[in-house]
C-alpha cells in the first residue's frame, strides 16, 4: 500500500492538502458526510491500494471477499473527474455519482466511466454498485 504525506496533494483532484480532505475518512477519524465524498475517498483508496478501506466502505450486500489489490498489472490511478452526482447529500438516505476515472495499466492508458449507487444506513455512507458505460 502506498503512503501519503499530510501535505501531498489529495490523489481525488479536490485541490486540498491529503490530510484536509480523503486522508480524514481514510483514517478512521470521520464518515464520509456525503455520497460523493464517499466517492472520492475510495478513488483515493484505489489509488493508495487501501484494500481495507474499500471494502470496509462497501455496503455487505453488494461485498465482494476481496479485491485482489497489489497483484500484478495493479492500475495505476492517475485522475478523477465527477461529472454529475443525484442525492446523496448529508439528510439523504441514497445518491449517485456519476465520474471519469482515469489509469493506466503496463503503460497504457484508460477510462473507467461509472454511475456509482450509494446507500446511507445509520449515518453511514456506502457504496452499493455501479453500472459502467461501456463506450468508455
Amino acid at each position: 500500500m502506498l503512503t501519503m504525506k499530510p501535505s501531498d496533494d489529495c490523489p481525488c483532484g479536490s485541490g486540498q492538502f491529503f490530510a484536509r480532505c480523503c486522508g480524514v475518512y481514510l483514517g478512521g477519524n470521520s464518515g464520509a458526510p456525503t455520497a460523493a465524498a464517499l466517492m472520492r475517498s475510495r478513488y483515493c483508496a484505489y489509488a493508495l491500494g487501501d484494500e481495507a478501506y474499500l471494502l470496509r466502505t462497501w455496503h455487505p450486500s453488494t461485498r465482494p471477499q476481496s479485491l485482489g489489490l497489489g497483484q500484478e498489472a495493479t492500475p495505476q490511478w492517475i485522475g478523477l473527474k465527477l461529472i454529475a452526482a443525484l442525492g446523496g447529500n448529508e439528510k439523504d438516505a441514497d445518491g449517485s455519482v456519476e465520474f471519469v476515472a482515469r489509469y493506466k495499466v503496463n503503460g497504457k492508458a484508460h477510462r473507467l466511466h461509472e454511475v456509482s449507487r450509494f446507500v446511507k444506513e445509520q449515518g453511514e455512507w456506502f457504496y452499493l454498485d455501479g453500472k459502467l458505460d461501456n463506450e468508455s
